[in-house]
């Protein structure tokens, strides 16, 4: 594992959302991605990993290209700068980059902070943050660009950008496969070909044509090498900031979703002690009905963190920080 969670620096600012229309687009400076120091390209490989224990809770990377989370984000900088990340690349906080608990290294998603409405595409090459009630982390530049680097944290929208990954998955995986497994003759031994006259069977009939000369034919002294199929071009490290209109978001602690209601009702008696009000609230995903146990709405990042850590400490280590559009 790469590292533990930077904590956040202050508390959280004005509540936002993200409406889908009416983007405004503000271009910063684009760069490539390279090492800390160095004008040569980092080289990583693409990985997805096995499940993992971090403080008592488990984490299962996995494909998820329909992934899509609210939280709170949070950033890292001077104390990995110039290190490996988690999937063989440099760490530089200068450039616009992640860390996912689960997603693939590297992928690409969409960071909306959810208080300012900005909106950036990140390239995810790293694993954290591990703190309990953090859902990304974003590099120093990242969190500059996105607004939040002076307060600490922000309430996020973290989506996948699905071809985007798709393709950098295949261009990687592919590039390894050429390299690994190339097919050459050149240091090949060469077969020797021969042809020559063979007597009438009996009964037979000759062929009108001469018989051939015995000859000896080499094979080709050149090499055949294979050409690796051409990939849709990944798209470079982009730090386009777009804004969008933001509403009021509400923060909850939630300590699960059950498909029985009685049980997230004993889920929510058992959480009566842990602070702030718990709720059960029915919800339909995917043609299904559960059951959702929340304790909130909560006001600020502090008091949802420390709820959350209550609420893992009663025995739900799953629960997380969720963000919504609030009411009204």
């Amino acid at each position: 594992m790469k590292k533990i969670f930077k904590p956040a620096h202050c508390a959280m600012g004005l509540m936002a959302a993200v409406f889908l229309s009416g983007c405004a687009e503000t271009t910063f400076l684009s760069s490539s991605i390279k090492h800390a120091g160095s004008d040569k390209p980092v080289a990583g490989h693409y990985k997805v990993g096995n499940p993992y224990q971090i403080q008592g809770v488990w984490y299962y990377p996995a494909e998820d290209f329909e992934y899509v989370e609210t939280g709170i984000a949070s950033w890292y900088g001077p104390q990995f700068h110039g290190k490996p990340t988690a999937n063989g690349e440099v760490f530089d906080m200068n450039q616009v980059s992640a860390a996912h608990r689960t997603l693939p290294l590297p992928s690409w998603v969409r960071v909306t902070n959810l208080e300012n409405g900005r909106s950036l595409e990140v390239r995810v090459n790293d694993r954290g943050p591990f703190a309990h009630g953090r859902i990304l982390d974003m590099s120093r530049r990242g969190a500059q660009l996105l607004g939040f680097e002076k307060q600490g944290t922000a309430r996020v929208k973290v989506e996948i950008l699905k071809d985007q990954s798709l393709a950098l998955k295949n261009s990687m995986v592919n590039q390894i496969a050429a390299k690994d497994s190339p097919i050459k003759s050149a240091g090949m031994a060469k077969p020797q070909v021969s042809a020559q006259s063979l007597s009438v069977p009996d009964g037979g009939k000759a062929a009108a044509q001469p018989a051939p000369v015995q000859r000896q034919v080499m094979a080709s002294p050149e090499p055949m090498v294979q050409t690796p199929t051409r990939e849709p071009q990944v798209q470079a490290m982009s730090n386009t900031v777009r804004t969008f209109p933001v509403s009021e978001t509400q923060m909850f602690v939630q300590a699960g979703a059950f498909s029985k209601f009685e049980n997230a009702n004993r889920v929510k008696a058992s959480l009566a002690a842990v602070g702030g009000d718990v709720e059960v609230s029915q919800v339909l995903v995917n043609g299904q009905d559960f059951f959702r146990v929340r304790v909130g709405p909560v006001q600020d990042v502090a008091r949802a963190d420390q709820i959350l850590e209550n609420v893992i400490q009663a025995g739900y280590p799953a629960a997380k920080i969720i963000v919504e559009k609030g009411k009204g």
